[in-house]
């Protein structure tokens, strides 16, 4: 017969854990839970705000979508205290007195006093069974047997279960009240290993679902990881674009920097000319007196007469001339004054600044062979610039205007390129391209290129592409160092017989069509155009890849040199209005020395500003 406390116990225990309630909330249905249980339902509810009750399956609103805040069932609470202090007593003694019980069976439902205990373990048929202490048994860690005491029969035990009544019956009351139509009754152990079954069903349901999660977790990682490395690429992006940006800024520094120093040189042997004229003048004035001097010696007569008489007229004619004209150092001083540094005030644009005020005198001009024009121009390896010269081949020269080196003596040049390795490409008048080692030894390399010979200009950009024009057809073909048949093909509306300027970091080609500078696409369609009322352009991409534009006046001999940047927008005047010898033929190259001199041909001349 089951105690009082067992039948309280069983009361006591909470429908989920299975174990006596611990921190019961009771929700708006009336059913009871542990804390922790309704906790762990509300982390598994998509919906924070109400809890479903997993007996009725009603909601109750959760506050603030905290467990904690629900009511707290303080009768059940009271009487789980009370339950875990109230110490039960032995079930197996037949003595009124009972004795207090020290431990518990599960297997046979039975609280045990230490004399009942010892004997329980002696005897065999219930030898195996695992007894535990009465404490476990009270703090909830351990559950009362399941099989239950009939509450109206309390010497039978629940040992069938009513599937329609959804509850455990003893024989007797199955056979009075569960036997009538609509009674589904079956065995206990039957129902409970039905319930095992569809346990392990769903075990092996998780089982499965964790497999498939697991894998989709794998599968989230490897996004993840693609993505942190697309991200590290970008970073990695960010960084060399900054490096490179870092170098071209580093480049302009110190191209601003050498113009100061060579301004600074030049102003400094100007005016060291100037002094050394003075000290001349001076050591002049100093020997005609001394030898004046010497005729106050001795009376002078005859042809020592004669002689003191021109030394002293020479020194009266000497003494006689304006003193010297400060104007020269005052003008080289104001020519400095003039000059000053504008910071660039578009942070979009790789530039430092512009010098202003500077009027860009001329550092050489050079007057080309008789019988042969500048056909072209082309900044060649170790600061050289190479001439290319419609008969009589390559001439190179430094950055001061010195011929260094004369090649190619025969071929009639139409266009020239340099490779990053040093390596030339060049066009002859006959529409040939050949590739030339550093030493200008023809190597063998075959380009095939359109039978037209009405020839537009070569140019080579940074990646080694060689751009080849053909201005009648308006075409441009694209090469590589490899030679054979062009890579690409571009139509350029109204290209001409002038330099195209590969642009690096835009894929964009400079190019001038007579009056106009044109700015085209990687596809070779027009983005924008400058233009100059009555002037001749001639373009050039400096290092820095901002973009130089020789403006002409042709008439009256005068070229005005202005820099833009890279898309063409106006930054500062180089060179105002500076006379140049003309011939007939209109015809003008334009290119800037690594070292940052400009240089400026017309068709017999050469022109190199500071």
């Amino acid at each position: 017969m089951a105690t009082f406390h067992q039948i309280i116990s069983q009361n006591l225990e909470c429908p989920i854990c299975l174990t006596l309630y611990n921190q019961p909330k009771s929700l708006t249905c009336s059913h009871t839970f542990c804390k922790d249980c309704l906790q762990r339902i509300s982390q598994t509810q998509s919906d924070k705000k109400t809890i479903t009750c997993p007996i009725c399956r009603k909601e109750t609103p959760l506050p603030s979508g905290d467990v904690d805040k629900l009511q707290t069932n303080i009768p059940l609470s009271s009487l789980v205290d009370e339950l875990k202090i109230t110490r039960p007593t032995c079930t197996v003694c037949e003595m009124d007195d009972k004795s207090p019980a020290v431990c518990y069976c599960p297997d046979c439902g039975k609280y045990m006093c230490k004399s009942c205990e010892n004997g329980h373990s002696l005897w065999k048929p219930v030898s195996n069974h695992e007894v535990v202490p009465v404490s476990e048994v009270l703090s909830g860690k351990v559950p009362l047997n399941r099989r239950r005491k009939c509450k109206k029969y309390p010497n039978d035990e629940e040992e069938f279960f009513c599937t329609g009544c959804r509850e455990y019956v003893c024989c007797k009351c199955e056979m009075l009240r569960h036997s009538k139509a609509g009674h589904d009754v079956e065995e206990a152990a039957i129902h409970e290993e039905k319930i095992m079954e569809n346990i392990k069903e769903l075990k092996k349901g998780v089982k499965s679902k964790e497999t498939t999660i697991d894998n989709y977790i794998a599968f989230i990682k490897t996004q993840r990881k693609e993505i942190k490395t697309m991200f590290r690429k970008l970073n990695e992006d960010i960084d060399k674009t900054y490096e490179e940006y870092m170098q071209l800024l580093s480049h302009r520094r110190e191209a601003l920097k050498s113009q100061v120093k060579q301004w600074s040189e030049n102003f400094e042997k100007e005016l060291e000319v100037m002094e050394e004229e003075s000290r001349q003048a001076i050591n002049h004035m100093n020997v005609m007196e001394e030898m004046v001097t010497n005729g106050m010696k001795v009376p002078l007569e005859k042809d020592a007469l004669f002689a003191h008489d021109t030394l002293c007229e020479n020194l009266k004619s000497f003494l006689g001339r304006d003193d010297a004209d400060d104007r020269s150092p005052r003008r080289a001083v104001e020519r400095v004054k003039k000059i000053s540094f504008r910071r660039h005030e578009n942070v979009n644009e790789l530039y430092l600044g512009e010098f202003e005020g500077y009027p860009g005198d001329v550092k050489a001009d050079v007057e080309l062979p008789s019988k042969t024009y500048i056909e072209c121009i082309a900044h060649a390896p170790g600061g050289k610039m190479a001439v290319g010269l419609s008969r009589g081949g390559i001439h190179l020269y430094s950055p001061d205007g010195k011929l260094q080196q004369i090649v190619m003596k025969d071929v009639n040049v139409s266009g020239i390129g340099f490779l990053s390795d040093g390596r030339s490409v060049v066009r002859d008048a006959q529409n040939n391209i050949c590739l030339y080692t550093p030493q200008w030894e023809k190597l063998d390399v075959t380009f095939k290129t359109i039978g037209d010979r009405r020839l537009g200009d070569l140019t080579v950009d940074r990646d080694d592409n060689i751009y080849v024009g053909y201005y009648m057809l308006e075409k441009i073909l694209v090469f590589t160092p490899q030679g054979g048949k062009p890579v690409k093909s571009m139509k350029c509306d109204g290209l001409g017989r002038r330099q195209s300027f590969f642009y690096h970091n835009t894929g964009k080609l400079i190019l001038t069509q007579r009056s106009a500078v044109v700015s085209l696409d990687g596809k070779g369609k027009k983005e924008k155009v400058l233009k100059k009322e009555g002037m001749r352009a001639c373009t050039a991409v400096c290092q820095d890849d901002s973009v130089i534009v020789a403006w002409v006046k042709h008439g009256e001999g005068l070229v005005s040199i202005d820099r833009y940047t890279r898309s063409l927008k106006h930054v500062h005047s180089l060179i105002s209005d500076f006379r140049i010898q003309i011939l007939g033929l209109v015809w003008y190259c334009l290119e800037e020395f690594e070292s940052g001199e400009i240089a400026f041909c017309t068709p017999d001349r050469l022109y190199i500003f500071y």
